[in-house]
C-alpha cells in the first residue's frame, strides 16, 4: 500500500502510477532529500516532538541509506512516485516503524520546495565556475589581442576598425552581467521553505530556523503558503540561464561566420570541430552550431514553466511538477556547452593578417576621414557629406582613402593636407579612439584591470 493509502478503497490503476510517478526525473534529488530530512528530524528531537532516540535512529538511517545510494546498491521504485516516497520506503524497511515519524510536521509540498532550492543552490555554485572559466579565457584571449585589428560591423557590414581584444571583451561583459545573474537567482533561492506544510504550516512546535540555520539558508521563506507555491526561483534560474544561452548563440554564430572561407577571421582545433561524410574537404563548426542550436530548448524550458505557472490558484498542485524536468534540462545543457565552449575558444587559431586586411577594406575610416577635418574646423555634417563624396568617388574608381591622391582630396575640399593619411591610418584610427570603453590599448588595458579584479572577486 501507498505512504497515502489509507483514505483509498482499492489500488490506483497501473497507468495512474506511471503518469503520476516523477522518480524517473526527481531521483537526482535523493541526496538533497536525504540532507533535508536529517535536518527536519534533528529539530523535531531538539523539539521533543519525537524523542532524541528515534531522531538518531533515523538520522544514522538516513546516513547509511545515502551512502548505498551513491555506491549504487539502491533501485528506486516507480510504485512510490517520487523521491521521498522511495526514501521514506527504504528507511521504513531498514529501521522499521521509527521511520514513519521522520515525516511529522512536514508534507511532500514543503520537501520537495526544499529539495529542489537545494539542488538550484548547488548547480548554481556549479555553474557560476564553469561561467568563470569561461570569462577568463575570454579575457586571456582578449589580452593577447589587444593590438590585433579587424573591423567593428554593424548591420553585418564593415563600419570601424577595432581590434579583437575590444570585440571579445563585449561578450566579456555579456558574461558579467550573465554571472550577477546568476548570483540573484542564487539570492532568491536560498530560503527554506520547510515548516510550511502542505499549506498552513503544523500545530507540532516546529522550529523553522534552526532548520534553515542547519542547511545554511539565508533564512526562512516568510509565508507558508508561498512556501510551497513559489517557484519563481526556478524562473529565475532559467532566465539567467536563457540569458546566457543568448550571449553563448551569438559568440557561436560569429564563429560559425569567422571560421568560413569568407572571413577566414578564425579557425577552429581540429578537437573541437567536425568533418563531412562526402566532402573530404570540410571542417564544420559543429560545437558552435550545436550551443547555437541548444539555446532553443533553454528558451523553451522557460516558457513552459512559465505557461505551467500561469494560471495556477494558490498553493500547491500537481502541475507543479513539470517544474523539475525544465529546471533539469536546462542545467545539464549549461554543464554541457559551457566546458565545452571555453575550451574551443582556448584552441582558437586567430588569422589576424586576414582580419587587418578586412579592416582594411570598406573604408572602415570614413568616421575618423570627417573627423579629421572637423578638427581642421568643418562641422561634422559637411565634414560627413564631403567623405561621402570621397567613398563615392573611390567605389567608382575602385580605390581606397588611403590610396587616393592628396590632388583629388583638394579638389573635393581645399583643407585636406598631406596629414590625413596619418590620421586615417587604421592604427591612428584606433589608438585615438582613447575614451573610456573603447578599442585603443589605452583604454582596453583599463578594461582589463577592471575585468582582472572582478574576478578576482569571485
Amino acid at each position: 500500500m501507498k505512504l497515502w493509502g489509507g483514505r483509498f478503497a482499492k489500488e490506483t490503476d497501473q497507468l495512474t502510477d506511471h503518469f503520476n510517478s516523477s522518480i524517473s526525473f526527481d531521483m537526482r534529488l535523493y541526496k538533497h532529500d536525504i540532507i533535508g530530512s536529517i535536518a527536519h528530524v534533528d529539530m523535531l528531537g531538539q523539539q521533543n516532538i519525537i524523542t532524541l532516540e528515534e531522531s538518531q535512529s533515523i538520522i544514522e538511517g538516513l546516513k547509511a541509506l545515502l551512502q548505498d545510494i551513491e555506491a549504487g546498491k539502491i533501485e528506486f521504485n516507480e510504485k512510490m512516485e517520487d523521491i521521498h516516497m522511495n526514501i521514506e520506503a527504504l528507511l521504513t524497511e531498514r529501521i522499521g516503524a521509527v521511520a514513519k515519524k521522520m515525516h511529522t510536521g512536514r508534507s511532500r509540498n514543503d520537501q520537495v520546495a526544499l529539495d529542489v532550492r537545494l539542488y538550484t543552490r548547488d548547480e548554481i555554485i556549479t555553474l557560476k565556475a564553469l561561467l568563470k572559466d569561461l570569462m577568463e579565457t575570454v579575457l586571456n584571449l582578449a589580452k593577447k589581442h589587444r593590438d590585433t585589428i579587424m573591423p567593428g560591423y554593424t548591420h553585418l557590414q564593415r563600419a570601424q576598425p577595432i581590434t579583437f581584444g575590444h570585440h571579445l571583451m563585449a561578450y566579456f561583459e555579456m558574461l558579467k552581467r550573465d554571472y550577477h545573474r546568476l548570483n540573484f537567482a542564487y539570492d532568491h533561492t536560498n530560503y527554506c521553505p520547510l515548516g510550511s506544510g502542505a499549506l498552513a504550516t503544523t500545530t507540532y512546535p516546529l522550529n523553522r530556523q534552526a532548520v534553515s540555520d542547519a542547511l545554511d539558508f539565508s533564512g526562512i521563506c516568510e509565508n507558508s503558503i508561498d512556501g510551497v507555491s513559489d517557484r519563481d526561483f526556478c524562473l529565475d534560474l532559467l532566465y539567467g540561464l536563457s540569458a546566457l544561452m543568448m550571449h553563448l548563440s551569438r559568440f557561436s554564430e560569429e564563429i560559425i561566420l569567422w571560421s568560413s572561407h569568407e572571413f577566414h577571421f578564425v579557425e577552429l582545433d581540429d578537437a573541437y570541430s567536425t568533418g563531412s561524410s562526402i566532402m573530404p574537404q570540410k571542417k564544420n563548426p559543429d560545437i558552435a552550431e550545436l550551443v547555437r542550436g541548444k539555446t532553443g530548448r533553454v528558451y523553451g524550458n522557460l516558457m513552459s514553466l512559465l505557461t505551467t505557472m500561469k494560471g495556477l490558484p494558490l498553493a500547491y498542485n500537481k502541475d507543479m511538477q513539470e517544474d523539475k524536468e525544465r529546471l533539469f534540462d536546462s542545467i545539464d545543457t549549461l554543464k554541457m556547452c559551457l566546458p565545452i565552449f571555453t575550451r574551443m575558444l582556448a584552441t582558437l587559431k586567430v588569422c589576424e593578417k586576414n582580419m587587418y586586411k578586412a579592416a582594411s577594406g570598406g573604408f572602415t575610416n570614413a568616421t575618423d576621414a570627417a573627423d579629421y577635418l572637423v578638427k581642421k574646423g568643418l562641422a561634422f555634417r559637411d565634414a560627413h557629406e564631403v567623405i561621402g563624396k570621397l567613398v563615392l568617388y573611390c567605389v567608382t574608381h575602385e580605390t581606397s582613402l588611403e590610396d587616393l591622391p592628396l590632388d583629388i582630396y583638394q579638389s573635393i575640399h581645399p583643407i585636406f593636407e598631406a596629414d590625413v593619411y596619418e590620421a586615417i591610418a587604421l592604427t591612428t584610427c584606433v589608438k585615438e579612439r582613447q575614451v573610456l570603453g573603447g578599442p585603443s590599448a589605452k583604454a582596453l588595458e583599463q578594461h582589463f584591470e577592471k575585468a582582472t579584479t572582478f574576478l578576482t572577486t569571485l
